[in-house]
């Protein structure tokens, strides 16, 4: 039995020694060390093996079965290596690397940043709300009517409880007047909603800065200053602004806003729309909050409201909105 043990020790070894490959490895361990191998027959063996001679062949046994675990162990660990050298071995490490593309911000978000810089430059600081709105905040506060064209299936996107996604950002607003008393003075950046169909001037969720200032003695004047600041801040000091009257139902009076720019090919453009904050929205709002800190026979404010990526369009000259969302390198890598 010991000169078994000695000879199967050996072969085992010198089995495993000779092994090239991983696949050749496993077979030789089911070989020695598997539930039908040649160790565990002999291990079987140990019911015949005289009582008091039991305890020294078991340890040989023992140690046979250990030599053969270790080595297989080490021969694993080298076919590895090798493989890992064969792998490197054609390598030449005196080529030059691929030096990694430096990337960029969205041109979108280029915008954002300044547009959100210049704002708090006079003041307003940076307001946030959910998109997902009830119709309380994105039309009756507003002084928007039931029947109003844009609280219409074919131009909002609802859900079925009732809620919609906010078609403005004009919600913001509402929720910070709301929550904070007089005076205010903030930006709403973010996404708005609407069924439009996509086009090169349309998308159906698009990005919508919204503004608003509200204090005592508000005037139209403080308005114009600020939004003429804005843009000519943002297309030059030599940009034109014209202010045309238009409506909205949350504004009185409301006016459209009409650039025209060196950067726009001094052409007029319509660009933004604002107004003075009317007297409804804030008989709303102090009847939602049940005080008269918006009472506007004490307090006035203006709003106004635009679209990023009509802005990001005019000013680099990207002629379908598209570009904007498609991440298409090609394009994005221009900025």
């Amino acid at each position: 039995m010991e000169k078994q043990v000695g000879d199967l020790r050996a072969d085992a070894l010198t089995a495993i020694g000779s092994v090239g490959d991983r696949l050749s490895l496993d077979a030789v361990r089911v070989r020695f060390l598997g539930k039908s191998g040649l160790i565990t027959v002999l291990g079987e063996r140990m019911r015949t093996v005289a009582k008091e001679e039991r305890p020294r062949v078991g340890k040989l046994l023992n140690d046979l079965r250990q030599a053969v675990t270790s080595a297989l162990e080490t021969r694993e660990t080298g076919l590895l290596e090798e493989a890992d050298t064969a792998a490197v071995a054609s390598l030449d490490l005196t080529l030059p690397g691929t030096s990694p593309t430096p990337g960029t911000l969205h041109p979108l978000t280029q915008l954002l940043d300044r547009a959100v810089r210049c704002f708090r430059r006079m003041g307003f600081a940076i307001a946030d709300g959910p998109d997902i709105e009830t119709e309380w905040h994105c039309f009756d506060a507003l002084n928007t009517p039931p029947d109003h064209p844009a609280r219409n299936e074919q131009d909002t996107f609802y859900l079925p409880d009732g809620r919609l996604l906010r078609s403005h950002t004009s919600t913001v607003q509402i929720r910070v007047m709301e929550n904070c008393p007089p005076p205010i003075r903030i930006i709403a950046p973010g996404s708005a909603y609407r069924r439009d169909e996509v086009d090169a001037t349309h998308l159906a969720q698009f990005t919508q800065m919204e503004g608003l200032y509200v204090a005592e003695n508000v005037n139209l004047g403080d308005l114009k200053g600020t939004l003429e600041f804005f843009f000519r801040e943002l297309f030059g000091p030599g940009t034109d602004i014209q202010f045309r009257p238009h409506f909205f139902p949350f504004t009185e009076p409301s006016y459209e806003i009409d650039i025209r720019a060196e950067a726009l090919g001094n052409q007029w453009m319509e660009l933004a729309g604002c107004g003075m904050v009317d007297p409804a929205v804030f008989e709303a709002i102090c009847e939602r909050r049940g005080d008269r800190l918006y009472d506007p026979e004490r307090v006035s404010g203006f709003a106004f409201g635009f679209g990023l990526d009509r802005l990001a369009m005019n000013l680099a000259k990207i002629p379908d909105i598209r570009m904007l969302v498609e991440n298409d390198l090609r394009f994005l890598k221009q900025f």
